[in-house]
């Protein structure tokens, strides 16, 4: 399996095809395997590469590092060893670490599509969800997985996606979870203005874990973004309907 050591720890990824690169950033507790359904149209005139962050899939499991400005760092290296200036998109959480990168580093960074993200809680009725998350997690992992992930998804999502993404989930590290605690006050909107990468918010109509006010108030904050909304879709849009969001993806990549 492919992998780079990134600040002392091994990151997998996979990289396909040639062209314009695109560089996919799953959510919290997955892996780049989310992506695969639109990968055979993407790779056929792209560079396509899914990154393992830490903490999920296939790569390490570390106990540090698990931090929003820890894994844009990662994804920096990665993105410096693999000699890319990739779109960066991004899926819920993974939104968060594009969007933070571009804002440290826009010469790494050609687009961010935040897909479904980046949130932001104090102020969307969510924080104390987000609390206790954190705590049932401790107390019935599996059963708290179980009981949070069918929310995810919109109709359009087949049934076997929620079993599949539970196992993934309860298969990564529970040192991630630490990402909880940080995201309660994150914000980005105050710096969005500053923000010199081109962004495009690509959201699920249906998302009942991050609410369409969140993209449509950050574009509102960012010179010159896009919001796109993908009809009948909830918070993992590239899974629910892939011929959609890569149809969607193509017009800005």
């Amino acid at each position: 399996m492919p992998s780079l050591d990134v600040n002392d720890t091994r990151l997998h990824y996979e990289d396909a095809g040639t062209g314009p690169a695109l560089l996919f950033l799953h959510g919290w507790g997955t892996s780049g395997r989310v992506w695969q359904s639109c990968l055979p149209d993407l790779v056929r005139d792209h560079r396509v590469v899914t990154l393992d962050w830490r903490g999920c899939g296939r790569s390490d499991h570390p106990a540090e590092g698990n931090t929003v400005d820890g894994i844009a760092a990662d994804i920096a290296v990665v993105i410096e060893k693999l000699d890319l200036r990739p779109t960066v998109v991004g899926s819920s959480i993974g939104a968060v670490f594009a969007t933070e990168l571009a804002l440290a580093r826009p010469e790494l960074v050609e687009h961010v599509v935040a897909v479904d993200g980046p949130g932001y809680w104090p102020s969307t009725g969510m924080l104390e969800r987000v609390h206790e998350l954190r705590e049932q997690l401790v107390d019935d992992r599996a059963g708290t997985l179980s009981g949070w992930v069918p929310g995810w998804f919109g109709p359009k999502a087949a049934p076997g996606l929620v079993d599949w993404t539970v196992r993934q989930l309860l298969d990564s590290g529970v040192y991630i979870d630490a990402l909880f605690t940080e995201v309660t006050t994150y914000d980005p909107r105050p710096r969005l203005k500053d923000l010199k990468v081109p962004i495009t918010y690509l959201h699920g109509e249906l998302d009942a874990q991050i609410p369409l006010e969140v993209p449509r108030s950050c574009a509102a904050e960012t010179p010159g973004a896009r919001v796109h909304v993908l009809a009948g879709c909830g918070h993992i849009p590239h899974q629910e309907d892939p011929r959609a969001f890569t149809a969607a993806l193509r017009a800005i990549a």
